[in-house]
């Protein structure tokens, strides 16, 4: 545990604001999502960073127990990385224009005041709620003004954005992985 709090200490250096962070849970949930990705299945759920007061928070989608209200949470990346509970945290980073940095950084932020709801049927349609990747990809999509692409996956009729999608983006470049577990 020591050892992994150290490395998410170490990781915390290299975090700009609007980094892509993401993790893999050890539990069942986790796994099962891990399988959503089309191409790469190492991450089960994703966040943005922010830098404030100098501390890491990482916004993200969470539902489940772990997340009572449903809504969209602001977690010290401490707390969304916790050794305990995960495996892994990935670090990746968009180029993005600072402008289009400081757009992404404000919808994350107004997405979360408004209080968005975890979405339970992982509907890209819907805006009113939003699941983990979904809501980086439609926070990107307004940060950039539509500038970055994505890949979005789909099985049979269902259309979703992966963990994957976000991380294999031509303009997202992957800064480094840490294993909490070893």
């Amino acid at each position: 545990y020591k050892t992994a709090c150290h490395r998410i200490d170490s990781l915390k250096q290299f975090i700009r604001p609007g980094d892509l962070i993401t993790r893999t849970g050890n539990d069942f949930t986790s796994e099962s999502l891990k399988q959503l990705n089309r191409r790469d299945k190492r991450f089960s759920h994703c966040g943005i960073a922010s830098i404030e007061n100098d501390s890491v928070f990482v916004y993200h989608a969470l539902g489940g127990e772990f997340n009572p209200d449903q809504k969209i949470l602001r977690e010290p990346i401490e707390s969304f990385g916790y050794p305990v509970s995960n495996n892994t945290l990935g670090l990746f980073r968009y180029l993005l224009t600072d402008k289009e940095n400081s757009l992404l950084l404000k919808t994350v932020k107004q997405l979360y005041q408004i209080g968005i709801s975890f979405d339970m049927k992982f509907d890209l349609k819907t805006d009113t709620c939003m699941y983990c990747a979904e809501f980086v990809y439609k926070a990107m999509l307004l940060g950039t003004g539509g500038r970055l692409k994505f890949n979005v996956s789909k099985i049979n009729e269902f259309e979703f954005i992966g963990v994957d999608d976000l991380f294999l983006q031509s303009q997202c470049k992957e800064l480094g992985t840490i294993n909490l577990k070893k």
